[in-house]
């Protein structure tokens, strides 16, 4: 059962990932009968929609949620009094600069980290209930206390993402100024190090920060006194050695099933079939009419079963003529 404004039910109905879908002003039908809530919309709008659900969900009922920050929510759903109604924070770390239901990818959670922030006086049947069903969907469930797992995103997200915004906005300035010297030469580290700077600032940006600031601020600041450690340093560049030996162990440690880069391509997702020749399948009926493909990259494979493919395209015309054909071959394939 999806819960959404009328234009996104109708978008989730088409692409099949709800069965049936309600507007918000039907929430109390929507709920009518359901064991779990997945609250899924940006943080501000989970703590409005939060006390509503509380109050009109049925006795024994778990509601979990997928927001950027815990804190804040997990306080929300203690004052809503209810004890026949539980909640467990939630926060999968995966995702995408994308947004809205057409990024959905039936693949998303695989190998990717889940995080839980059980609430208290929840039963341990529906506990561990969630942590099943998260499980069968691929992911990796870890249970963090709320203000553990705020301290850690401020670290990993929120904070990288201040970086490559300020990075971005920094060397454009200078674009500007400098006339076009700087973004034709920004190719590939820069723009690794920068992909999530497309990220939009409302609504999810802006919720985080609005909900995390303390933490943001105290990360930046270790940020700061870093840089300002090394930019006293740079007089010696030998004493950089260590940083550079000591960030490449740490780098090489972070698990790989994740990558990215920024881009102005037309896009399309592809679910395929885990086969030998598949790509190769794709790629030569495309070629046969003559499309192009621009970038290639898997997105996320469930070993033995399939995965989910994205194409790019230099136009929207070649985007839209591929879907046919692939269409056409059987794939499931849309616009991202």
């Amino acid at each position: 059962m999806g819960i959404s404004r009328p234009e996104t039910i109708a978008q989730a109905l088409d692409l099949g990932v709800v069965d049936e879908g309600v507007s918000y002003d039907q929430l109390a039908d929507g709920l009518r009968d359901v064991d779990l809530v997945f609250l899924c919309t940006p943080i501000r709008r989970i703590i409005d929609l939060l006390p509503q659900v509380m109050a009109l969900a049925a006795p024994g009922t778990l509601v979990t949620d997928v927001g950027s920050t815990k804190r804040h929510l997990g306080e929300v759903a203690a004052a809503c009094g209810r004890r026949d109604v539980h909640f467990i924070g939630g926060h999968p770390m995966a995702g995408s600069e994308k947004a809205g239901v057409t990024a959905a990818d039936p693949f998303l959670f695989q190998n990717a980290i889940y995080i839980l922030v059980p609430g208290e006086g929840t039963p341990q049947d529906l506990h561990a209930a969630l942590q099943d069903m998260l499980a069968q969907l691929g992911a990796k469930v870890l249970e963090l206390s709320a203000e553990t797992h705020d301290e850690v995103v401020a670290a990993i997200s929120h904070l990288p993402q201040m970086i490559a915004t300020s990075l971005v906005e920094m060397v454009g300035r200078m674009n500007e100024e400098g006339d076009g010297r700087f973004l034709p030469l920004a190719a590939g580290g820069f723009r690794d190090l920068t992909r999530i700077a497309s990220s939009p600032f409302a609504p999810v940006w802006e919720d985080i920060c609005a909900t995390n600031a303390d933490q943001i601020r105290h990360m930046i600041d270790r940020y700061i006194d870093l840089l300002q450690d090394i930019r006293g340093r740079l007089a010696d560049p030998g004493s950089l050695e260590r940083d550079f030996a000591f960030a490449n162990d740490i780098r090489s440690r972070i698990p790989k099933d994740a990558k990215g880069f920024i881009h102005t391509l037309q896009e399309i997702l592809v679910v395929a079939e885990d086969r030998p020749g598949v790509i190769a399948e794709i790629a030569t009926e495309l070629a046969a009419q003559e499309l192009n493909i621009n970038d290639i990259e898997v997105l996320k494979v469930r070993e033995g079963e399939g995965g989910t493919i994205r194409l790019g395209f230099d136009s929207g015309e070649a985007a839209e003529r591929s879907l046919v054909v692939l269409r056409g071959l059987g794939y499931q394939a849309r616009r991202r």
